[in-house]
């Protein structure tokens, strides 16, 4: 497949001009006349994102006008309404670079094309005059299709087992070793993941999928993925609306693998352990119950409180599971909470961290990718909503007040002193499409924890 940006080394390409928009008005004027007629014509006007295509001398001659903010500090996505609009074939800026911009430009061009065919696979090709960057700009964008392509997939077409496939692969092609705990293994060792999934159909029972990867004399990085195939919500069964979506409560697992895959592909000096606990919250007559008591891998008892809060029961036999392993650095990613989306909307996934450092270097990195991450607190004064009558703590506490507090409060209860933690609640789809971001399963936090991973162990 042809990359979609390449090196300039002079080959034939259209011109794409940059119009500042403050300068805009004195661009148009002295512009000839056959130009002032086309951006007339085109309705190109002194507003971001306005594109024109301008005539040249001879017929055959044409380039691109748009209209961004600032020419010489593109953001990621000031180009990314482009490919959509251009034909098939190689682009250069006429003046500067595209920087930061080459990574919308690559999204933009994003298709899910497992069930349809795709309108037009044909890449349209822009020419970098970074050469050093453009390896980077292309294992973002194909890291964020691969949370994408994951999370648009079908729940009939992923559930454990398939997700256990995709971890497998993609180990394989680094060297990595991948073990799947499953069946009576699963029941004793992780008895929160298989209460979970225990009620799913025969070929879609639950499992615990782990890749190891790296030196063990680097330091060690654990991730962990919610990865809930499909989620009824049990007993506590959702509505119809409430189910539509429910394909993409694997998010969290797509965002660690996809995220695992940049740390192998890069060589990134850690021994890195990725760790999915891959379940399907179906209904039958094993399903968990309201009122049941699980055992966890760490000892503790959870009252269960609502089915339909099963994510940060996978977890928390995964995170404890993690820990056992002594990390430095451990990540979590989930699509957890509605109460992270009402109170941070899809674009901002709500991050918890039991170190201040930590916290302040995933906000920076998420500044500084254009990914950006918000602060919740880790209330203290909220963890008496966790206490249950006859166990040690309830998985989902009434009221619903707080509730994505409450659930991070629940995770760090399997979170080892002495190990820096960080949940980031995500969302993992987009709602309507955005230049650069299709309509469809998404990844949030993605690049902001990637920019943290490599400003931590590749560039110490």
């Amino acid at each position: 497949m042809t990359p979609m940006i390449i090196a300039d080394r002079g080959q034939d390409a259209r011109t794409i001009h940059l119009i500042p928009v403050a300068a805009f008005d004195a661009w148009l004027d002295q512009q000839p006349p056959r130009i002032r007629a086309a951006a007339t014509a085109q309705r190109l006007v002194a507003k971001a994102g306005k594109t024109a295509t301008l005539p040249g001398e001879r017929p055959e001659e044409w380039s691109v006008a748009t209209v961004v903010a600032d020419p010489a500090n593109l953001s990621a996505w000031d180009l990314a309404h482009l490919p959509a609009q251009l034909p098939a074939g190689s682009y250069r800026l006429a003046s500067g670079t595209p920087g930061a911009a080459k990574l919308g430009w690559a999204t933009a061009q994003y298709r899910f094309t497992r069930y349809r065919k795709g309108d037009d696979d044909a890449p349209r090709i822009l020419l970098s005059t970074e050469p050093a960057r453009i390896d980077e700009a292309l294992r973002q964008a194909a890291a964020t299709a691969r949370v994408r392509d994951l999370v648009n997939t079908a729940a009939a077409d992923l559930g454990p087992a398939e997700l256990a496939i995709a971890v497998r692969t993609i180990g394989d092609a680094h060297g990595a070793t991948v073990t799947v705990t499953s069946g009576r293994d699963l029941e004793t060792g992780y008895p929160m993941i298989h209460a979970v999934g225990k009620a799913a159909a025969k070929g879609r029972e639950p499992r615990l999928i782990e890749l190891g990867w790296g030196n063990p004399a680097h330091p060690r990085v654990a991730l962990v993925g919610k990865g809930v195939c499909f989620d009824s919500g049990g007993l506590d069964i959702k509505p119809s609306s409430g189910m539509r979506l429910m394909k993409k409560d694997m998010g969290g697992a797509a965002h660690a693998l996809a995220l695992a895959g940049l740390v192998m592909e890069t060589h990134l000096p850690v021994r890195l352990h990725l760790l999915i606990p891959a379940v399907e919250n179906s209904v039958s007559a094993d399903s968990f119950r309201p009122g049941d008591v699980l055992t966890t891998r760490k000892g503790l008892t959870v009252e269960n409180t609502n089915t339909d809060a099963e994510g940060r029961l996978v977890l928390g036999d995964a995170l404890t599971r993690a820990c056992e392993d002594h990390p430095e650095l451990l990540i979590d990613f989930a699509t957890l909470t509605g109460a992270a989306r009402v109170a941070l909307g899809p674009d901002l996934p709500a991050t918890f961290a039991n170190d201040d450092t930590l916290a302040a270097d995933l906000l920076a990195a998420g500044t500084a990718e254009e990914d950006p991450l918000w602060r919740m607190p880790l209330w203290d004064g909220y963890d008496d909503l966790l206490k249950s009558d006859i166990a040690d703590m309830v998985n989902a506490p009434d009221g619903g007040m707080a509730g994505a507090v409450t659930a991070a409060l629940f995770l760090r209860r399997f979170v080892a002193p002495g190990i820096a933690w960080a949940h980031l609640d995500t969302f993992a789809w987009r709602a309507a499409a955005k230049p650069g971001r299709a309509k469809g399963g998404e990844a949030y936090g993605l690049r902001a924890t990637w920019r943290l991973l490599k400003d931590r162990y590749a560039n110490p």
